[in-house]
């Protein structure tokens, strides 16, 4: 398992178990991840495992992780792999074989945009293997001046959102009608509302709450943290193509630390820690353009499936039902076009 990454401790998150609450809420958890890594297997049976912890979670958005690329063929054809394996799950779960839930109802790929029009291509394939799933590409850009920041799968360039290549490998997103997984640092928000403004066509949703850092030279550092990611958040919300992810804050990244004790944490302890972030965003942005998000299995390092959903079921106890639905299914909807 990648350094990068918190371990999963099977056995210190069965320490915490806790009440569903409002079991009746339905949801389309937007982001999560299949692999099936040295040390780290995360597949069809792992995912319904946390799924069947008790939320009514009705189906589910794979987003890209370098997971099942063709092993041969034209490079930038590769990543088409992980459509394809994901359409297959898919099918495995519209047969009814596994319940109800559509695991992989919504796909989000992979492909290289700065390689301008060509990248069209490549849609093209993602869209034929997915087989009326595909919806979009996420090509990762954080970057950080320390390259511990870094996870050393993706390589981008500081400037690659700004650059002539990249803008016309998006510009195609918008020919398809497919939308743009961003993710990157709160730092780097200012050259994503350029994008936004400069593509409105194109819907662009941003990945966990907006790239939050608190470790290494982000440590010890959240109040300015706060104010930087606040504005950049703020100057973002005026793009109407932009919609929210909330979620991702268990990662190491952000620095919350809930990891480090001896139980795993209650949902209560996981809403206090995401309130100072979610709240604003949703005050920022409105319900319609916010979702929650697992990112399982990679906060899975940090909280339990059950305790995470009960902890955004908390932090939407003042919504109204409407409000509720956008937040836990009817954003991700519309966005990833899902009846469920």
């Amino acid at each position: 398992m990648s350094q990068h990454y918190l371990p999963v401790r099977e056995d210190w998150l069965a320490t915490r178990v806790e009440e569903i609450l409002d079991p009746g809420q339905r949801i389309i958890d937007p982001h999560h991840h299949l692999w099936d890594r040295p040390g780290w297997r995360y597949l069809l049976d792992e995912i319904l495992a946390d799924i069947r912890t008790g939320h009514d979670v009705r189906a589910t958005v794979l987003v890209q992780a370098r997971a099942f690329h063709r092993a041969d063929g034209p490079e930038e054809l590769r990543p088409v792999g992980e459509t394809q394996f994901a359409a297959g799950i898919a099918a495995m779960c519209e047969s009814g074989t596994y319940g109800d839930v559509r695991v992989c109802a919504g796909i989000v790929g992979h492909a290289d945009l700065t390689r301008g029009e060509a990248a069209g291509a490549v849609l093209d394939a993602h869209i034929a293997a997915g087989n009326g799933r595909f919806r979009g590409i996420r090509h990762s850009a954080t970057w950080d001046p320390d390259p511990e920041m870094l996870n050393p799968a993706y390589t981008p360039a500081e400037d690659m959102l700004d650059t002539p290549g990249f803008r016309a490998g998006f510009a195609e997103l918008g020919k398809r009608g497919l939308s743009f997984e961003a993710w990157l640092y709160f730092h780097q928000i200012p050259r994503l509302v350029r994008l936004a403004e400069a593509h409105p066509e194109v819907p662009i949703v941003l990945n966990h709450c907006g790239g939050v850092l608190g470790i290494r030279g982000y440590a010890n550092r959240r109040d300015e943290v706060f104010a930087a990611w606040s504005a950049n958040m703020r100057a973002l919300s005026a793009c109407a193509n932009v919609v929210v992810k909330c979620g991702g804050l268990g990662m190491r990244l952000p620095g919350f630390g809930l990891e480090q004790g001896a139980i795993a944490p209650s949902s209560q302890m996981l809403a206090e820690a995401w309130r100072p972030w979610m709240e604003p965003i949703i005050e920022m942005f409105g319900t319609r353009r916010c979702m929650f998000e697992s990112n399982f299995p990679v906060d899975k390092g940090g909280y339990g499936y059950a305790a995470g959903w009960n902890a955004f079921k908390r932090l939407a106890a003042g919504a109204s039902a409407s409000e509720k639905d956008d937040l836990f299914r009817g954003t991700a909807a519309r966005i990833y076009r899902i009846d469920a």
